[in-house]
This record gives structure tokens, C-alpha cells and sequence, in this order.
């Protein structure tokens, strides 16, 4: 492999003509050889693992339980400016499986917009490779597609692979707000002033809870989050020495074969254990969730009509309500047929970042987001996924997440929820709460 430096992007490339060759073995337990695909992929450099958790039912039509890509035969990452257009003459150069992420930075390509907001984690701002290995969890089956090894070989490694943590040695840390309640509560007083001037409609507002100079173990760490919250979308990546370790309910965008779709969520409740019936209930009937939900609704629909066929934008299901294993969440599915002129990257840029994350109008929203919130987003607020070499991709929101820098030791998590007119200042920072929950406790029992 050779080392490229292209402008703002730093580029590695290996050779085009290489073919994949492929192992299958039955399984009998998914559960344990899920788990050992993960431990395998952490081992790497460069990995991705994607779990849908068997949430079928949210999500209709999912072919695999986990897919995992595993080591990097070339990579790609880049500064705004550029990203979009390398990443789309990188995957037209590898129509074949590539993973990576997308910063929320890259709202400085979309639009005319920066940020100056401080960044612990420094993820880049665009990262994707194409891995050595990929490995599909499908109908009881492990599928392993390698570019130069032997996949019988790979199969055996993961299969072989130990699933057992050494005794934890030091105590978990602590995380802190980097914004304070009380100027969160005033912040959102702030934002619902806009409201009432006329400025936005809604707008997602973000706080960072943090940690400097500390150890964890990523792998364990997230392996105990996906535990406790089981999601449709959950992620572990690691890029070098940053990791995210995502427990995402939220899909941004998938294309499969013509079918361009997405699922954004606005509403959520704590899952108590008991009295959840009535949870649910008063989330599928409240007036505020319904109202955030439709406004991003509206908001996603526009987006996908810039990349989909006339007409063809249609809303599946509003105001959906699901329950997961800490929270209830509010989705709706908005999809649309491609045109078919348009690049698949061309569909990720028009519709980033994701609207659940920024709020109506969309512009304004991240101008303001920009001026209230004190950490930059970075990949949270972002996307990760994959492409497959069919042309298909999936991409989650990261939300729920912990991201990690090894180098400087520095821990975050961000949360955040959408304010609208009606918001009321304590109840959005329980929210906050709720949705940090599972965060904290994984880190507290790693």
C-alpha cells in the first residue's frame, strides 16, 4: 500500500482488481459467536461493528444480525472542504464493502457554516475504510468475505475467539457537565425566545457530560451498553486509537436497491419496569412529542425529495411508538424512490446532517446550535454505517454514545433533545437524563 495526501484528504490505496473469497459454517449459539466477532474486530485498528440487536420489528426487511468489517486494506479520511466529493470518487473507485463515519462537522460543506466550539475527542472529521474482512451474523449462519486471507482461517480465529474480560483493576470515572443546569435552563429559555420571535420552529439542543485522563477499556465498555440497552442500530468503531461505542435506536438513511429511507425520532419516555403501559400511551398521545416528530418529518421528507423521483416521497408510519430496553421512542418512517441519476454519496450529503439533530428550519437551527452549545459535536450527531458492493448502504444517527480518544484519555458523551415552544426548561434536562442513563450505567459497571 501507498500513502496519497490529496488536498484536505489523507488517502491509502491498495490495488482495484482484488476479489473476495468467502467461508459459511452454521452455528449453534448467535448470541456467543456475535460476541466473538466483536472481540476479533476490536483487535484490529480499524474496525466496525454494526448489531441490529433482532429488532425486526422496527425495522423491516434487515437480512443480517451483525455486520462487521475488520481491518483495513485502504482508508480514506478528510477535513471539510473536500470530504463528500473524496468519499464519493472513493467509492466509485471500490464498488465494494466499505465502513466509516461522518462527522456532524461536515454541516460546513452542506452549508455555510463552522464552528470554533472546542473538541476533547478529535475524531475525524470523515473516516472510512475498506476492510480486509468483512463478517455477516445471517439466519444462523457466519458468512466471512476476506480480500487476501484465507476466510476458513479467519472463520476458525473468530470462532476460537475468547469472550472473557481481565478483573477490572481501577475505578470507573466520573463524567461531568460541561454546561451547567442552571445554564442549560436558561439556555433553553433562551432558544424558546427564537421560537416566539419567529426564528426556527424547533431546534435540537446538545450538553456534554466528560472525562480527562482516563483508562477504560472500550471493548468492555461497550459490550456492557449494548447489554443494557439492546438498540436497532448500536455500533462499536474503532479508528486507530478513537473509538465510538454507540447505542443508537435512530437509522439516518438506507438505500436498498431503489428504496431510499429513513426513520427519525422525536419522543422518548423512560422504560421503568412497570407502569409502562401508561408510558407509552402518554407518549403516543402527547401533543408535544407529535409536534416535534411532524416538524422533522416534514423536514426529512424535503430532504429526501432532493434525491428521490418526483411524488415518490411518502411517509410509512408517523408517530410509531417502540419500546427498547431503557427507553420508548417516537419513530416515523419517510422513504422515496432514488433517481436513478443519483450517486449514493450525492444522497447522504443532501440530507446531512440528520434533521432529528439540528431541528426546522434547518439552517437556522445549526447557526444557533453553534452560538448555545459549548462542546463541538464531532461524530456524535453524525453517521456511521457502511457501503455494500450492490450499491445498498445503512447509516445510523449517533446518538447515545460514548466516544473516546486513547491517545489523550479524554471521555465523552453528549445528549441532547428538541426544544419547542411548548418545552419546558426541567423536564428537557430530565430528558437529557433519561437518555444518558444507559451511558452512565455502562461506564459505572465496566
Amino acid at each position: 500500500m501507498s500513502h496519497l495526501l490529496i488536498g484536505v484528504a489523507h488517502v491509502i490505496f491498495a490495488p482495484m482488481n482484488q476479489q473476495r473469497s468467502t467461508a459459511r459454517r452454521h452455528v449453534a449459539d448467535p448470541n456467543l459467536v456475535k460476541h466473538q466477532i466483536l472481540f476479533y474486530a476490536a483487535g484490529h485498528e480499524y474496525s466496525i461493528c454494526l448489531d441490529n440487536n433482532s429488532h425486526k420489528d422496527v425495522f423491516a426487511g434487515e437480512s443480517f444480525e451483525l455486520v462487521a468489517g475488520i481491518g483495513s486494506e485502504d482508508l480514506v479520511q478528510a477535513l471539510p472542504g473536500r470530504a463528500f466529493d473524496t468519499l464519493k470518487k472513493y467509492r466509485s473507485q471500490y464498488p465494494d464493502w466499505l465502513f466509516g463515519g461522518l462527522s456532524y462537522d461536515l454541516k460546513a460543506e452542506t452549508e455555510n457554516l463552522s464552528s470554533s466550539l472546542p473538541d476533547g475527542v478529535n475524531f475525524p472529521v470523515m473516516s472510512f475504510f475498506r476492510p480486509e474482512t468483512v463478517v455477516l451474523l445471517q439466519s444462523g449462519q457466519i458468512i466471512v468475505h476476506c480480500l487476501t486471507s484465507n476466510p476458513e482461517s479467519v472463520c476458525d480465529a473468530i470462532l476460537s475467539t475468547q469472550t472473557v474480560f481481565p478483573p477490572v483493576e481501577t475505578l470507573p470515572p466520573v463524567l461531568i457537565p460541561r454546561m451547567p443546569k442552571s445554564v442549560y435552563l436558561d439556555t433553553v429559555r433562551s432558544i424558546i425566545g427564537h421560537i416566539q420571535e419567529g426564528d426556527l420552529y424547533e431546534m435540537n439542543l446538545c450538553q456534554e457530560f466528560y472525562a480527562e485522563n482516563v483508562i477504560i477499556d472500550p471493548l468492555r465498555v461497550y459490550d456492557k451498553l449494548n447489554e443494557i440497552a439492546q438498540p436497532p442500530m448500536a455500533a462499536f468503531f474503532r479508528y486507530n486509537n478513537n473509538y465510538l461505542l454507540c447505542a443508537s435506536p435512530e437509522r439516518f438513511l438506507r438505500l436498498q436497491g431503489n428504496k431510499l429511507l429513513s426513520q427519525p425520532i422525536k419522543g422518548t419516555r423512560r422504560h421503568t419496569g412497570s407502569h409502562n403501559e401508561s408510558l407509552i400511551n402518554e407518549l403516543a398521545n402527547s401533543v408535544k412529542d407529535r409536534a416535534e416528530n411532524v416538524m422533522i418529518v416534514d423536514l426529512v421528507r424535503n430532504d429526501l425529495a432532493r434525491s428521490c423521483q418526483p411524488g415518490s416521497v411518502r411517509v410509512e408510519e408517523l408517530f410509531g411508538v417502540y419500546t427498547f430496553r431503557t427507553v420508548h421512542q417516537m419513530i416515523s418512517t419517510v422513504s422515496g424512490i432514488i433517481l436513478p441519476q443519483t450517486h449514493p454519496v450525492d444522497a447522504l450529503t443532501r440530507a446531512f446532517p440528520p434533521g432529528s439533530m439540528t431541528g426546522a428550519p434547518k439552517v437556522m437551527a445549526m447557526n444557533l446550535i453553534e452560538r448555545y452549545e459549548m462542546s463541538r459535536r464531532g461524530l456524535y450527531s453524525g453517521a456511521v454505517g457502511y457501503f455494500d458492493p450492490a450499491g445498498n448502504f445503512d447509516f445510523n444517527v449517533v446518538i447515545r454514545s460514548l466516544l473516546y480518544n486513547a491517545d489523550t484519555r479524554y471521555l465523552s458523551a453528549q445528549v441532547g433533545g428538541a426544544i419547542v415552544y411548548d418545552s419546558v426548561p426541567e423536564s428537557e434536562y430530565e430528558e437529557c437524563l433519561v437518555k444518558a442513563d444507559a451511558l452512565f450505567r455502562a461506564i459505572a459497571s465496566s
